[in-house]
């Protein structure tokens, strides 16, 4: 059955309509003799004679009566599969998308994504997670459908796109008694830190600068998550170093200053990230389409 090849059916259910081989070559597109030729490869593979010359034409043998719904059903599911489209339209759809991303994110760009949403794909739900070393894993098994963040180290097989670049900033309760608008390299090194140490936040990036630059941080409080340090540090003296979209969402928010860091950091890329798997199927490629439009600069 490897070696069988499909178009003996179409000469098949064409002879079984006809009942007239050069009519059928006709109607097919094809030299009589090649349809003279598969009738007697499929005489061959069936073990019957399938047609026989009557009076009225090429009559179907019993056997060749017994498989032609066989038959016309398999041409139907071949011709389904290959015409095969899926088309989605983000307005009539009810689903749910996998997604992960960093808390960031999640204050960054989920308020404007959803009220996006709400009005142009009201049928679309989300379930969001924290990137994670088995986020790579995740994306391949189609387990996520997109991660957002920053991911510099995937490996072959997957693609990403930039959405925005982020900078660093610090950030300081506003009635801080030390730091007022500035923040220089001293105090910088001399008062207390917070720390967020969670993948897809760019967060190495600073402590490799910090450690080319000499400087050891007072990292008091390491915490998992950027969920509580807008309030930590507007309501203490401790300082943290965020990237800043977070830091200026934050701002409106508590009482803070936005300050630059005393050494330069460098930027780095927020990035959508999909498997090679799912480049091509329209549902995800609909969900990177939609988040570039909203975010990519």
């Amino acid at each position: 059955m490897s070696r069988f090849d499909i178009e003996l059916l179409y000469v098949f259910d064409e002879i079984y309509k006809t009942r007239n081989v050069t009519r059928a070559a006709d109607n097919l597109g094809m030299p009589q003799s090649t349809v003279s030729i598969a009738l007697g490869k499929l005489r061959k593979h069936f073990g019957d004679r399938l047609f026989s010359r009557t009076t009225k034409g090429m009559e179907p043998t019993p056997h060749a009566q017994d498989v032609i719904l066989d038959v016309r059903a398999t041409i139907a599911a071949l011709e389904h599969a290959l015409s095969h489209r899926v088309i989605f339209d983000a307005k009539k759809e009810t689903r749910e998308f996998k997604i992960c991303m960093t808390d960031i994110s999640e204050v960054v760009l989920l308020p404007r994504l959803l009220n996006y949403l709400s009005v142009e794909a009201p049928g679309i739900c989300f379930d969001i997670s924290k990137i994670s070393p088995d986020t790579p894993r995740d994306l391949e098994d189609g387990e996520v459908d997109l991660a957002v963040g920053f991911m510099p180290h995937l490996e072959a097989g997957f693609y990403q796109q930039k959405l925005f670049d982020q900078n660093f900033v610090c950030l300081a309760a506003l009635d801080h008694p030390r730091i007022h608008s500035a923040l220089t390299r001293e105090a910088f090194i001399n008062e207390r830190h917070l720390a967020v140490k969670t993948s897809g936040t760019g967060h190495f990036i600073v402590d490799k600068i910090l450690a080319q630059e000499g400087i050891k941080r007072k990292s008091i409080l390491q915490l998992p998550s950027f969920l509580a340090v807008a309030r930590i540090v507007a309501q203490t003296t401790f300082i943290a170093t965020v990237p800043e979209k977070f830091g200026l969402a934050m701002r409106d928010k508590e009482s803070l200053q936005l300050l630059t860091p005393p050494v330069s950091l460098p930027n780095f890329s927020v990035k959508q990230h999909w498997h090679e798997r799912y480049h091509a199927d329209p549902a995800n490629r609909w969900l990177r389409q939609t988040l570039a439009q909203l975010f990519a600069e």
